[in-house]
């Protein structure tokens, strides 16, 4: 058998769609939840349905009822009639015997038959009289729709001589079929015989045919209604719901920056009143804008020419402390620990510029990275060594994890540089002297370094405070480092330029872990992180009972257990 062609394969595929009802009833929720036009048409129709239904089936009945009882006027009238007619022969009658009597008795059914409508007639003698030869038999020509004279019916004519009976019942018709009808009851008194029971069957087939039209052409009636109030109220709400949408259009575009966008203004209604007040509104809000753009840029370039115009006096100072400080073994002892004061703060002075110069440029929008493909394991390595020393002096053991980590990444590897030691740095600051963890591994779309310290840790209020400019969750901790309190906020620029992410876990008593992902190409999108958060030892102590742990180098070693803790992104 040939394989469908792809015009054959579409439409097999549409089909399957469309017979699939939970796809159309996800579309049908998505159109309701997005759209105000298909809502209130929806709700106009919906309701507009019901209040023709309701209708409807009122007008329905009561043209039922009228008709029945119209009928109904007419079917007694005629049966009494009938059975005076019918009585009248009887008592005009000397018959005496039988023969006679079946006579007379044919006679007044010929009469009932002239008098009436109907030709369904039923005769049967009232039980519990004297038996008598010249009583006739029964007779009914109601064929198939004899059983439907009730013995209710039979009972209450029965017990109630000279009063008249009815009830509804359905009757049999010549194709099989049943249509609706009254049967009539009363008594007569043939001479000789006694008390006879008489019914009278009236069909309404008329009268059903003629509220079955009212019906059809009520629900045809009342679909097309439907359809116009349908299409009236959707040409009403889109001439209203278009302007909105414009609106909503515009102000959407305003949010994303484009702010001399403005609404149309057309007439004097309502909607022209919005207009004008948006349009007002998006003035004001251009030009405050643009006056904070311009402080900014005001600010941006006061803090970028006062970082280079210091740069040539604290060259100046630079050169005179580190004279001072070479010397200092020859001065007094006070004189030579104020070189060296000098000294530190001058190396302190000089990190803040540069830090200060490098949030200016990220400020004003210059930062242009020097994507190159690089190996986040060797920097991280290079990082590691660089900072040994330091960790040696607190008694820090730094540990480098590597399992899947040795695939390149276009990064710029002078800002991911800084970025490690920032966090390297601050894990060993914070750790207490206990081990501190640091983890690269990688997955089809990112990299990601992390680095896991078992110090004192962070409330979640600090967590929260930990990207801020200037901040520091203990001013008066003594530092090693230095530091200007623009490490981290530098570093979350440096990965928010890459496109990446650098995110933070904390506990109190249970240390910190930093997270930095990067995508593997420099216009990617990172899926997931391949490294945990919170880090798989959230719960350890710091003493890695779980953790196996290699030489610092560029390989690998592995990983270990879950924790708890907060998260920041």
């Amino acid at each position: 058998m040939a394989e469908p062609t792809g015009f054959a394969r579409t439409w097999r595929s549409r089909w399957q769609d469309w017979r699939d009802w939970r796809s159309w009833r996800a579309r049908l929720l998505r159109k309701w939840r997005s759209s105000l036009q298909f809502r209130t048409v929806t709700i106009t129709v919906v309701l507009s349905g019901i209040a023709i239904v309701m209708v409807g089936v009122y007008v329905s009945v009561s043209v039922g009822n009228d008709l029945f009882q119209s009928r109904l006027g007419q079917v007694e009238l005629d049966s009494n009639r009938a059975t005076s007619a019918a009585q009248g022969i009887l008592d005009s009658s000397d018959a005496a015997d039988r023969v006679q009597v079946q006579s007379l008795l044919a006679s007044a059914r010929s009469a009932i038959s002239a008098a009436s409508s109907s030709r369904l007639v039923a005769v049967f003698r009232v039980p519990g009289q004297d038996p008598s030869t010249a009583a006739p038999q029964d007779f009914s020509t109601f064929g198939d729709s004899t059983e439907v004279i009730s013995p209710e019916l039979r009972t209450a004519v029965q017990g109630a001589p000279g009063t008249q009976f009815w009830q509804s019942v359905a009757l049999a018709t010549d194709d099989d079929g049943q249509v609706a009808g009254i049967v009539v009851g009363s008594q007569i008194t043939v001479p000789v015989a006694g008390r006879y029971e008489l019914y009278i069957g009236y069909n309404l087939g008329e009268a059903e045919t003629t509220l079955q039209f009212v019906q059809r052409t009520l629900g045809v009636a009342g679909l097309l209604l439907i359809v116009l109030i349908g299409a009236v109220t959707w040409i009403v709400v889109r001439f209203v719901v278009t302007p909105i949408r414009v609106a909503a259009e515009t102000s959407q575009r305003l949010a994303s920056g484009d702010l001399g966008v403005r609404l149309p203004v057309k007439g004097d209604d309502v909607i022209t009143t919005l207009a004008r007040s948006f349009n007002g509104m998006a003035d004001s809000l251009q030009s405050q804008i643009k006056e904070l753009a311009d402080l900014s840029e005001v600010q941006q370039r006061f803090v970028s020419d006062v970082s280079h115009e210091l740069r040539t006096p604290l060259t100046t100072i630079r050169l005179a402390g580190d004279m001072l400080y070479d010397q200092r073994s020859g001065f007094p002892p006070a004189t030579g620990r104020t070189a060296e004061l000098l000294h530190a703060q001058v190396e302190r002075f000089e990190l803040l510029l540069a830090d200060l110069l490098e949030i200016s440029k990220y400020d004003a929008g210059s930062v242009e990275l020097e994507a190159e493909p690089t190996n986040l394991v060797h920097l991280a390595a290079d990082a590691v060594e660089g900072l040994r020393s330091l960790a040696e002096s607190k008694g820090t053991r730094l540990n480098l994890v590597a399992p899947g980590g040795h695939l390149d990444a276009e990064v710029d590897p002078r800002r991911i540089r800084r970025i490690m030691h920032n966090l390297i740095g601050n894990a060993i600051e914070h750790g207490e002297g206990k081990p501190v963890i640091v983890s690269v591994d990688s997955n089809e779309t990112a990299v990601a370094l992390s680095v896991r310290d078992y110090g004192l840790g962070m409330s979640q209020v600090d967590v929260n405070h930990v990207f801020d400019r200037f901040w520091r969750a203990d001013p008066s901790r003594k530092r090693t480092i230095g530091g200007t309190g623009l490490g981290l906020s530098i570093s979350l620029e440096d990965a928010t330029v890459h496109r990446g992410w650098l995110q933070v876990w904390s506990s109190p008593g249970k240390g910190s872990c930093f997270r930095l992902t990067l995508p593997r190409t420099a216009r990617g999108e990172i899926a997931s992180s391949p490294s945990p958060l919170p880090p798989e030892d959230a719960g350890s102590d710091g003493t890695l009972p779980r953790l196996t742990v290699g030489e610092v180098g560029r390989a690998g070693i592995k990983g270990a257990q879950h924790g708890e803790g907060a998260v920041h992104d």
